[in-house]
């Protein structure tokens, strides 16, 4: 992807671009009948993939920025600013919406009954084409060793893996190359909000960057650890990323 910079966020290059120039990339592609892949990156992410990083920067994944974290992570540790918050949930209707045509898209992940009507959605709601899905419980389980040749004989454009940091990843990764399809994307609990089973947060908190304080609040349980402790990981392996360059 032609890039004005890379922000390196603990060893990962996390590009700096917005939402209109990621989706032409992306588009142009499809057209093209290449290959590209494409991960975004919160403070969760840069915790729980730390053992993929070699594994994504020699399989030329694109990686973006999602959520205030690696804001904050970008100014402390290198007096830079990301251009545009990136996250699954706003950009992949972006995609779709600045399609010429519908695109074919394959759906991997989530619960057989949030998967079904998040593919709903996407047909009526999105206007795409949803040529196959599989949930990421028993079907996955039962269609493991086909299921990249299901996913190839769809052909599908466009494969939405949501199956949960580190999981989505390891799986891209592994499966990429035997993949066809153009786009991969790891788009992590966008299912859930698409299905309803989990709602979006008010405009104006999205808006203030504090989605992340209404999703703590909503499941404080799950998420209570993500936003302490694994913060912390976060700012660590940050500064051990800096310490180290400084050192080298």
């Amino acid at each position: 992807m032609s890039v004005e910079k890379i922000i390196p966020i603990a060893g990962f290059p996390v590009v700096n671009t917005t939402s209109p120039a990621l989706s032409r990339y992306l588009l142009r592609t499809v057209r093209a009948n290449k290959k590209a892949t494409l991960l975004f990156a919160n403070t969760n992410f840069i915790v729980q993939c730390r053992y993929l990083l070699d594994k994504i920067k020699r399989g030329s994944v694109t990686i973006v920025n999602d959520g205030v974290g690696m804001d904050i992570a970008a100014y402390l540790f290198l007096r830079e600013a990301f251009s545009e918050n990136l996250n699954g949930t706003d950009f992949v209707p972006h995609l779709f919406s600045a399609a010429r045509k519908p695109l074919r898209v394959f759906m991997l992940g989530g619960k057989p009954e949030i998967l079904k009507r998040s593919v709903e959605h996407v047909n009526n709601m999105l206007n795409q084409e949803v040529v196959g899905s599989c949930d990421g419980y028993d079907g996955m389980a039962s269609n493991h060793a086909m299921l990249v040749d299901s996913i190839n004989k769809s052909r599908a454009e466009i494969v939405l893996v949501a199956l949960g940091n580190p999981i989505q990843e390891e799986w891209i990764l592994a499966n990429r190359q035997a993949l066809t399809a153009n786009v991969v994307i790891g788009v992590g609990a966008l299912f859930d909000f698409w299905s309803g089973d989990k709602p979006r947060a008010p405009r104006l908190v999205q808006r203030t960057r504090l989605e992340w304080l209404y999703r703590l609040c909503l499941e404080p349980r799950r998420l209570l650890r993500r936003y302490t402790v694994d913060i912390m990981r976060f700012l660590i392996l940050c500064r051990k990323y800096r310490e180290g360059k400084r050192q080298a």
